[in-house]
């Protein structure tokens, strides 16, 4: 039996990973690169050890330098967690040969599935060779061969674009993966993504653990997801599961994996078999009762599954928590994470804590929070409700996003598939009703709302308790104070006083206000609000963040018209063919591209016209809002 167990990973996966460790009484050891020094995982485990790398994103691909750390700390055994090196057979042989209990699947296993084409031709069926693509075979999709993630990724409709898409989608894969390898396959419209996970022992028992339902995805990556897969018709449910078998049993699987398929009217297509622990496996865990890692660990150790698995019950549903803001392309985001709290009653899976940093080198991802219900629609009821009152303080987050998909009536219908996003987008992340909107008109600036929500005056009031008690007090009345906030891109003014009785503002009474709770009553109906500031200008009130506003604006923060900002920190990776300044443009034209957390963010010309001034160049760091061109319109 094993005693130490070392993790090959980061994060949010490294985390449970280790809690699963501490019921089993197994001692953890964490590796961490220069970036994760003070990381959540190098600080929860046991013993750590730094992998030393020039850079932070390669560093966790380093397998001999993960297997020294393994031999330094006297771990006897290796989970890779998911992504990085967790389907690479040469590392997998490494820890073996290394004396290491592997806890995964054969490297000749990991060998057979890790390149999707030759998935493809183990389950019978052939690729399309980039050459061969014609018009009447779009739209196509190009793939990364080894990987996931949604990296390496690319949709093509037009011939014209696919050379263009085999480029883009080799840079990204061999950056993600360090192989460049991609294939071209047939693009499925309006299909959903459904998987079946799989366990084997090494006694020839093969469970399927139901399926799961990851259609919500951006950049063909997960968002929500759940299980078991919704509306699916039964027989093609035991399709499915034969289907999966077949694949593990192909291989000699041990272990956990997910065969994943695309289901279309009533057709499933082979997708590829992922041969590790999947990022969505806590749904699965919730609707069988189990510890998948625990059970991964058992396998590991020799021991044989029972006969059959254990009986489903309810639902679950998870959704991915990302520093990202979808209304600007999905952009990934930085900066302090200050609070990170939900609900009881969800699971939060999460490698973060208050005070972490979110950094540029690693994937957005902030938690994964889970609901188990005996419906699905108690479990989305659920879901979503914690998501909105939850406390996620710090950079921008799909947040509202998810709360409103798991709201949307194609989604509580069970009538979704991956082109989700791109049909509801625009509406999804438009400006919401305010629940709290202030029922009689102020005094506002010019332009903007004339009704400024109830959390805007809540911020307000903590801020004048909790600068002064007395502060703008007078004998004799005058002008009310005002503040300025920024908040879902809207500008907002609110007004308030102090009186002999304290804080007042017009058409609400204030019933309570300190620097943490307001409590403000309109029309008869209280309501709680609590406020969080951080540094001088970051306030929260409850789910809601604003931004307080300078009495007077900075007129250098202004840029020209047609400027193209960074929106995100990262590197410039490459720039359109001939593009100097000088250059003729086009609207939507590519212009520079950016690589961050792996993935590579395409910025286009704004306008048609003349390209005036070029301070990108590649290999360049740039921070978010630095100046990379200008575009004068013609």
């Amino acid at each position: 039996m094993m005693s130490t167990l070392l993790v090959a990973n980061r994060g949010e996966i490294a985390c449970r990973i280790f809690r699963t460790c501490r019921e089993l009484g197994i001692r953890t050891v964490a590796v961490y690169s220069d970036a994760d020094e003070n990381a959540l995982h190098a600080r929860v485990a046991d013993t750590a050890v730094r992998l030393p790398g020039a850079s932070p994103s390669d560093t966790y691909l380093r397998g001999d330098l993960i297997v020294k750390a393994a031999a330094l700390a006297g771990a006897d055994a290796v989970h890779p967690g998911y992504g990085f090196l967790s389907e690479n057979a040469d590392f997998a042989r490494a820890v073996l040969d290394a004396g290491l209990t592997w806890i995964g699947p054969p490297p000749e296993a990991i060998e057979a599935m890790a390149s999707k084409t030759r998935a493809k031709e183990l389950m019978g069926i052939a690729p399309l060779g980039e050459a061969e693509v014609t018009e009447a075979d779009l739209p196509v999709l190009v793939k990364a061969a080894a990987g996931g993630g949604g990296r390496g990724m690319r949709i093509v409709r037009r011939l014209e674009e696919l050379e263009g898409a085999l480029d883009g989608a080799r840079a990204e894969a061999a950056s993600a993966f360090g192989d460049g390898e991609v294939f071209v396959e047939p693009y499925v419209e309006r299909g959903r993504h459904v998987e079946v996970q799989v366990l084997a022992d090494t006694h020839g028992t093969v469970w399927t653990l139901g399926t799961r339902d990851c259609s919500l995805q951006r950049r063909h990556q997960k968002v929500i997801e759940e299980a078991p897969a919704p509306a699916l018709d039964p027989a093609l449910t035991d399709e499915l599961y034969a289907m999966a078998v077949r694949a593990a049993r192909s291989v000699d699987y041990v272990g956990a994996g997910t065969v994943e398929f695309l289901v279309a009217d009533g057709t499933a297509h082979f997708l590829e078999m992922n041969t590790r622990l999947q990022v969505e496996h806590p749904v699965t865990e919730a609707l069988f009762g189990i510890d998948l890692v625990a059970l991964q660990i058992r396998v590991a150790e020799g021991h044989a599954l029972e006969s059959e698995p254990p009986r489903a019950r309810g639902h679950a549903v998870e959704a991915r928590l990302y520093a990202e803001d979808p209304a600007r392309a999905w952009a990934p985001q930085t900066g302090t994470l200050h609070r990170l709290a939900v609900p009881d009653g969800v699971r939060l899976d999460t490698g973060y804590t208050d005070g972490d940093g979110i950094g540029v080198h690693y994937d957005p991802m902030l938690a994964k929070v889970v609901a188990h219900a005996p419906t699905r629609a108690e479990a989305l009821r659920r879901l979503s409700g914690a998501l909105e009152r939850a406390a996620v303080h710090g950079p921008v987050t799909n947040r509202d996003l998810l709360v409103r998909s798991l709201r949307h009536e194609e989604f509580t219908a069970a009538r979704m598939d991956t082109g989700f996003y791109d049909r509801h987008l625009a509406a999804l992340t438009g400006p919401a009703p305010d629940p709290y909107a202030h029922p009689s008109p102020t005094t506002a600036l010019t332009g903007v709302a004339a009704r400024p929500p109830l959390v805007a005056l809540a911020a307000a009031l903590a801020d004048a308790h909790g600068r002064s008690r007395f502060g703008g007090w007078r004998n004799l009345p005058s002008g009310p104070q005002t503040k300025r906030y920024l908040m879902a891109g809207e500008e907002y003014e609110v007004a308030y006083r102090h009186t002999r009785a304290g804080l007042a503002a017009g058409g609400v009474r204030v019933v309570r206000a300190d620097a943490h709770l307001v409590v403000l009553e309109v029309d008869g109906v209280r309501r709680r609000f609590e406020v969080a500031r951080y540094g001088d200008d970051q306030v929260y009130v409850g789910a809601t963040a604003l931004t307080a506003l300078p009495r007077f604006p900075d007129p250098a923060a202004h840029h020209a018209p047609g400027s193209l900002l960074a929106p995100m920190p990262g590197t410039v990776v490459r720039l359109a063919d001939g593009l100097t300044e000088g250059s003729a443009v086009t609207a939507g034209q590519p212009l520079i591209w950016l690589e961050a957390m792996k993935m590579q963010h395409q910025i286009s010309a704004p306008v048609t016209g003349t390209l005036t001034a070029l301070h990108a160049t590649p290999g360049k760091q740039v921070e978010p809002g630095m100046l990379l061109a200008v575009v004068q319109e013609t």
